[in-house]
C-alpha cells in the first residue's frame, strides 16, 4: 500500500513537472538556448555571396561591424583621441590588418552646437585623426579613402544641445584595392578562410622532414 502511494505521489509530481515546462522546448532544436542567432552567419552570407544576392564589400563590412566597434566619441569641440578611444581603433586596426584585399572610408561627426561650417571642418578634424592613427598601426593609407565630414548633418540623438554620442567617427568597408575589385565568384570565402588559416594554422617545425614514397628511377 505505501509503495502505490509512493509511485501516485511521484507520478503526480511528474504531471505537474511538465505541467511546468514551456512546450515549445520540446519542439526546439539541440542548441538553440545558446545560439545568439549568428551561429549559421558565415556559412549563410558565403552562399549569398557565391549566388549573386549579397555583395561581398555588403558582406565584409556586416562582419567588420559584427566583431569590432566602428564608432568612437569624442569631448566637446575636440578631435583628440584618448585612452579609451585608441583601444577601439586598434581593435579596427588588427581587424583591417587580416583584409589587405579591403579599403575603409572614415566618417566624421559633430553634435549640432556651432555653425555648418565650423562642424564640417571639426568633423574633417576628427574623421583625420582616425586615418592618422590607423596608419600608424601599420595600415597603409592607401586602403583608407578619403575621409568625409557630413558635420552636424546627421546626429545620432536629435537635440540642439551638446550630445557626446552625435561627436564621433564612424569607419565603414568601403570597397577594395585596385587589383582586388571583383572579389566574386568563391573568392570571398577564401578572404575569410585565410583569416582563420593565417592566425591558427599549426607550423611544422623547422626540422621536419617531408618524405615521399615514389620511386624517381621510374
Amino acid at each position: 500500500m505505501r509503495t502505490r502511494l509512493f509511485l501516485s505521489a511521484s507520478a503526480a509530481l511528474m504531471v505537474m513537472g511538465l505541467a511546468a515546462c514551456d512546450p515549445s522546448e520540446f519542439y526546439s532544436e539541440l542548441g538553440s538556448d545558446v545560439d545568439n542567432g549568428t551561429f549559421g552567419n558565415p556559412t549563410m552570407n558565403n552562399e549569398l555571396v557565391m549566388t549573386g544576392k549579397i555583395d561581398a564589400q555588403v558582406a565584409l563590412g556586416q562582419r567588420f561591424a559584427n566583431e569590432v566597434p566602428t564608432t568612437i566619441t569624442f569631448a566637446f569641440n575636440s578631435s583628440e583621441l584618448t585612452q579609451e578611444t585608441r583601444a577601439v581603433l586598434h581593435q579596427q586596426a588588427n581587424w583591417i590588418r587580416q583584409f589587405p584585399e579591403v579599403r575603409f572610408r572614415v566618417y566624421g561627426h559633430t553634435d549640432l552646437v556651432g555653425s555648418n561650417a565650423y562642424n564640417k571642418a571639426l568633423g574633417l578634424r576628427r574623421a583625420k585623426a582616425v586615418v592618422a592613427y590607423l596608419a600608424s598601426e601599420g595600415i597603409s593609407t592607401s586602403r583608407l579613402e578619403a575621409v568625409v565630414s557630413y558635420g552636424k548633418t546627421r546626429p545620432v540623438i536629435q537635440t540642439p544641445g551638446p550630445e557626446q554620442r552625435n561627436r564621433r567617427t564612424v569607419t565603414e568597408v568601403s570597397g577594395f584595392v585596385e587589383n582586388n575589385a571583383m572579389v566574386i565568384n568563391g573568392k570571398y570565402a577564401a578572404i575569410i578562410m585565410r583569416n582563420y588559416l593565417e592566425l591558427g594554422v599549426r607550423v611544422h617545425p623547422e626540422n621536419a622532414q617531408v618524405q615521399t614514397q615514389v620511386d624517381p628511377s621510374k
